[in-house]
């Protein structure tokens, strides 16, 4: 898919509905650090930071597709009980989400929580009960441009739902994509399009699906298994593999990116094929722009979701690092710095106004790049620069100053802080560098002695004399210079 494609199916998007089915959990993720054994048994101590819930499974589905601007009908079975309360608040937070799911009494909402450290699963811990419903998607369906069926197992998607599902769909003239689950994906039965991962795939057909001729016999025994009329296999890495019945594979390559979290990123891809083929794109545009939600969304922390924004960027970058030249919230910069910690790497930190950039300010960060293997830059935001500078400053505002300051290689993430001092977000970040201007000290250094607290090092870098940005307007309102 092109760009022009792009920005003509995210244009269509607020005009489609999709009703999406099948089972909904609530996904919760708890963050920390880990810095010694239990002296109980081997196990990590996990010292928690933050915890995080949002929707999983279908509810992810759904979620996936309210953020790309299009209408959605999400129906499942929860429980009446604490967690399902839960799911239903953070529902009715998704704009363009109707909830119709079944909050039951006698249920059991599926909860999985999933512990973090250093970017890394620790431990996953999933509460849940089987599932016996009658449920087959009541109202759910009506004025729908395409069904989603998100299998996981839990008890939902019945052979009364998928019935439920083709019946309406063959009535309506709309494709059913399913997310399948299991070994028998003839049950679903004549649905357009079934989806299963490499292992799944695999584990379907008694096959193996290592290379792209295993893949391609893989495939192909599927297609003679089912009725569905096509198949695409997400193969983490390489892409995707595609076959329609009668046709030939096609296979579609992934993108570079850098790869964060995989928790709900076949949600995702499920969300933009089904949105892609609800827009009338056939199946090879539908598969393209799969791999390009996934691969932005692979690069967040926990159950995700993506935006058109992000999906522009992306594909007018033609790279998957989304965040770079970019405000980045303190929470996902948090993950990330533990991610390169994770990897070995020495993060750095500085921060500043940075309002009119000049050769002051870009040796400054090459020498401050040069202490570490990653660099933040903290910018104060318009207000403080404005309670720092006066009036008239800052000159170029938040986001154009980002753009600029995370356009240049030394740079390796931008956020903001719109405190006195950045210490708050020093202590949330724990860089391995500190580094100021020589004009400081290091004991006039806000966060110096924290960052030391944790092993960190305070530097100084030297500013080219004879430049900055006050100076430059000195000029520049002589008319010097022009």
């Amino acid at each position: 898919m092109n760009l022009a494609g792009l920005q003509s199916l995210l244009a269509r998007a607020p005009s489609l509905t999709l009703a999406c089915v099948g089972d909904i959990m609530l996904d919760r993720f708890v963050y920390g650090e880990v810095s010694r054994i239990s002296p109980e048994a081997p196990v990590p101590v996990l010292r928690t930071r933050r915890s995080v819930s949002m929707p999983g499974g279908v509810g992810n589905v759904a979620r996936n597709l309210a953020s790309l601007g299009a209408r959605v009908t999400l129906g499942s079975v929860a429980g009446y009980d604490g967690e399902g309360r839960v799911l239903a608040g953070l529902l009715a937070e998704e704009p363009g989400l109707t909830d119709a799911v079944l909050y039951a009494p006698k249920a059991r909402t599926v909860v999985k929580t999933r512990y973090v450290a250093a970017g890394q699963q620790l431990l996953r811990l999933d509460e849940e009960e089987a599932l016996d419903t009658a449920w087959v998607g009541e109202g759910v369906f009506d004025g729908a441009h395409a069904i989603l069926i998100s299998d996981y197992a839990k008890g939902v998607v019945s052979d009364a739902l998928i019935a439920a599902a083709l019946a309406h769909a063959k009535d309506a003239g709309v494709p059913v994509i399913v997310d399948p689950k299991g070994r028998d994906f003839a049950r679903y039965g004549a649905v357009d399009l079934i989806k299963p991962n490499a292992a799944e795939l695999a584990g379907a057909t008694g096959l193996p699906t290592d290379t792209d001729a295993e893949v391609e016999r893989a495939l192909a025994v599927l297609l003679e298994q089912t009725t569905a009329r096509a198949v695409v296999v997400t193969r983490a890495g390489k892409g995707m593999s595609l076959l329609r019945r009668g046709g030939s594979v096609q296979h579609i390559p992934a993108r570079a990116r850098e790869v964060f979290d995989v928790s709900g990123a076949g949600d995702t891809g499920l969300a933009a094929l089904g949105l892609a083929l609800a827009a009338g794109h056939d199946l090879s545009a539908a598969a393209a722009f799969a791999i390009l939600a996934s691969g932005v969304v692979v690069g967040k922390s926990g159950t995700a979701t993506v935006t058109p924004a992000e999906l522009l960027e992306a594909e007018l970058t033609g790279a998957m690092d989304i965040d770079h030249g970019r405000i980045v919230p303190v929470e996902a910069l948090a993950d990330q710095v533990e991610l390169w910690k994770a990897a070995g790497l020495k993060v750095g930190f500085t921060n500043g106004c940075f309002d009119i950039l000049h050769r002051g300010h870009v040796a400054y960060l090459a020498q401050a790049r040069a202490w570490c293997d990653r660099l933040i830059v903290a910018l104060n935001t318009d207000a403080s620069v404005r309670r720092l500078k006066g009036e008239g400053r800052p000159v170029n505002d938040l986001d154009s100053r980002a753009a600029v300051i995370g356009g240049l290689a030394s740079v390796d993430r931008v956020t903001a802080f719109d405190t006195e001092t950045p210490l708050d977000l020093i202590k949330a970040l724990r860089p391995d560098v500190l580094i100021k201007g020589a004009d400081y000290t290091r004991d006039t250094v806000v966060g110096a002695a924290e960052v030391e607290s944790w092993g960190g090092e305070v530097r100084l870098a030297e500013f080219s004399p004879g430049h900055s940005t006050t100076a430059t307007i000195k000029k520049l309102s002589k008319g010097e210079g022009q």
